[in-house]
């Protein structure tokens, strides 16, 4: 299966669920290429963007993990081939 590279969206609504948010980005540290996080105080939420590069299987994987904290939204884009 081929690389893709993707953008993931994480909002962390509840602050607590920071914690397993940050363990799993950290088991899949080899497919993100880039991390930017930004809490935005107004309104009680941390934003995170990913850039990933890792098969659709790893991608799924990840953003589905993701999903399954409560507090947790995440939503993803890959690219449709690899780009060279």
């Amino acid at each position: 299966m081929e690389n893709r590279i993707g953008i993931i969206g994480i909002v962390i609504e509840d602050l607590e669920a920071a914690e397993p948010v940050n363990a799993i980005l950290h088991d899949y540290a080899s497919s993100i290429i880039g991390r930017m996080g930004l809490p935005y105080r107004e309104r009680g939420v941390s934003v995170i963007t990913l850039i990933v590069d890792g098969n659709n299987d790893e991608i799924s994987a990840l953003t589905g993990k993701l999903g399954r904290i409560p507090g947790v939204s995440v939503k993803s884009m890959v690219t449709k081939n690899n780009p060279q």
